[in-house]
């Protein structure tokens, strides 16, 4: 099977080439999503020529760079699309372990956890994070049926075709709350598979509203709100754009 590494980018000129290598060291198809850059990122992306490049003019969110992601590894024969981030927050030496579930052939989809088994190294995660993370995914397990441990990594393996029919839109940080819905209704096979969970930087912000913790929860209820009412048959006849 193809696989490819996707990485959403904006403004991580000081990580980038850092975390691309290490990366590229595991795997060898690595796509770079760089959402606006304002940094210099861009730059130090143009100089590779080791990686395939998206580049948005303007910065249009990290939803709109996976959905990206995907629609590029669906028009050039990729399986599957490994995504994680370039803040250094996702090992890549869990890459070998992604890959070993995608051989195995047994889900569309395979979610990093960082709270499916403890680990010493683990860091701890800004308290307004974590508590919205346990709220969301006990809301999508027991709305969906689901049996997640972590709803929001970005650390996942996802099957291209299978991706290919949610028609998904959702541009911002609320993209789980679309993603897990509309995989849930098309009856996609669904996995969780352990990672280190990592702070580097627990100041780290949304942007905007987002940075206010009680309004994230209301917005990312909204979405699923939304999702919920809605009828597969309204996004599930997707074809490739």
């Amino acid at each position: 099977m193809r696989v490819l590494i996707a990485v959403p980018v904006y403004n991580e000129q000081e990580s980038v080439d850092r975390v691309l290598g290490r990366i590229l060291s595991y795997h060898g198809d690595v796509l770079a999503v760089d959402d606006g850059s304002t940094d210099g990122t861009s730059d130090v992306l143009l100089r590779r020529d080791d990686i395939y490049l998206i580049r948005h003019t303007r910065n249009m969110g990290y939803g709109r760079s996976l959905i990206d992601a995907f629609n590029f590894a669906d028009c050039h024969g990729f399986d599957w699309v490994l995504t994680m981030d370039c803040d250094e927050q996702h090992e890549p030496g869990s890459i070998p372990d992604f890959l070993r579930e995608i051989e195995a052939d047994r889900a569309d989809i395979i979610s990093g956890s960082r709270y499916l088994a403890p680990r010493a190294d683990n860091d701890l995660p800004p308290s307004d994070r974590r508590s919205i993370n346990a709220v969301i995914t006990e809301v999508l397990n027991d709305s969906l049926g689901l049996h997640l441990t972590d709803s929001f990594c970005g650390f996942k393996a996802h099957r291209t075709s299978a991706m290919m029919k949610l028609n998904l839109s959702e541009s911002g940080y609320g993209f789980p709350l679309q993603f897990w819905p509309r995989a849930a209704f098309a009856g996609l096979r669904i996995s969780e598979i352990p990672v280190r969970l990592i702070y580097n930087d627990p100041n780290r912000h949304f942007g905007g509203r987002l940075d206010d913790a009680a309004y994230r929860l209301r917005h990312y209820l909204s979405i699923l709100g939304a999702e919920m009412t809605r009828e597969p048959a309204d996004y599930l006849a997707c074809t490739c754009r």
